[in-house]
């Protein structure tokens, strides 16, 4: 079984979860992104969320939620992916940049739209009361 390594970092406004479209794609993920060789989790998270919204994560207040792991999206059968995820205060104002098409305020209703992980963390999410 073959497994993507992928970090994400949870951002919940109003009870809706910051969610982001690549560019050609019609499903929404959770911003973040896949390890390179040798990067630890919080340089991963600095590295992609810089990349794909324009904003700098305060590394200080980086803190660990969970690990969820789920069908890749697009992928074939038995590949998974395993996203570890995090909070973080940031500097900066979001917006869309790199592979990203759009940013979009997600709530529970939207998971069909979502990758099979992003729907299984909101799913969780919403559980605990932190998602509408």
């Amino acid at each position: 079984m073959k497994e993507i390594d992928k970090l994400a970092w949870i951002f919940i406004k109003d009870k809706k979860l910051l969610g982001a479209r690549s560019k050609g794609k019609d499903t929404y993920y959770i911003p973040g992104g896949k390890r390179e060789t040798g990067e630890t989790d919080q340089a991963v998270l600095i590295r992609e969320i810089k990349e794909e919204l324009s904003i700098d994560l305060k590394p200080e207040t980086i803190e660990y939620v969970e690990t969820f792991q789920a069908q890749a999206h697009g992928r074939s059968t038995g590949e998974q992916v395993k996203m570890t995820c995090y909070l973080a205060e940031f500097s900066g104002e979001i917006q869309a940049s790199a592979e990203i098409d759009e940013v979009k305020w997600l709530g529970f209703q939207d998971k069909l739209s979502c990758s099979p992980v992003s729907s299984m963390i909101m799913e969780w999410l919403y559980n605990r009361g932190q998602l509408v």
